[in-house]
């Protein structure tokens, strides 16, 4: 499975007792991608929950990839995996997976960036652009580094840090097209119409109907 250049909503969720009903309320709201990015939970929980979602995202029509994993990814079947700098490297992911995988890589400056263009990636994550709880410690790389990686990148750019209705003008403004959402999901009482009301804000936007 593969990415489009198409403006696209990237949800990033933890293992959670709703997990199938919420990502499928995410998905019919307008969410493209979905990554299983839990820091909590022991091996066996993350791999039943990978497994789980794998299946229901082959059923729902979108692409399904695990956080930093790449043995889960395999054994669970999902389409791909995203790493970080401190993960797993992205040729290694590729010796492991199959040709067709999925691999996401995350960069935070225009040093990781210079690198990551050069690897064998299927898209790229930049940001956060403003401090985020989860991504504690990382700071905020600013709108000028998103649009730098944006304009260098060969492949979609999947922007992360504060996603919101309220700041995508902003960010489509600078160029963006792909974002990746966390909380502006995982705690809305309401996910389905969240993710609609950030699908059309994106859309709008990139000047993209509907």
């Amino acid at each position: 499975m593969t990415l489009g250049q198409r403006p696209s909503l990237y949800l990033c969720t933890p293992v959670r007792e709703d997990l199938e009903r919420f990502v499928t309320a995410c998905v019919r709201g307008g969410v493209d991608v979905v990554q299983l990015r839990d820091k909590v939970h022991d091996d066996a929980t993350l791999l039943d929950a990978a497994t789980r979602l794998a299946t229901l995202c082959r059923t729902l029509g979108v692409p399904f990839v695990v956080n930093d994993r790449c043995d889960l990814a395999l054994l669970a079947g999902a389409d791909g995996v995203h790493v970080g700098q401190d993960d797993v490297g992205v040729e290694r992911c590729r010796e492991l997976l199959r040709d067709e995988a999925i691999v996401g890589l995350s960069t935070h400056d225009e040093r990781q960036l210079a690198r990551a263009v050069l690897q064998p990636v299927t898209y790229l994550s930049a940001g956060p652009v403003e401090a985020t709880p989860t991504k504690p410690g990382r700071p905020g790389t600013g709108l000028d580094y998103v649009a730098a990686a944006v304009t260098a990148s060969p492949v979609p750019v999947f922007v992360t840090g504060g996603v919101s209705v309220a700041t995508l003008p902003a960010l489509t403004g600078a160029g963006v097209r792909h974002v990746v959402v966390v909380r502006a999901l995982t705690e809305s009482p309401n996910p389905e119409r969240a993710a609609g009301e950030l699908k059309a804000a994106l859309l709008a936007g990139a000047g993209t109907r509907v």
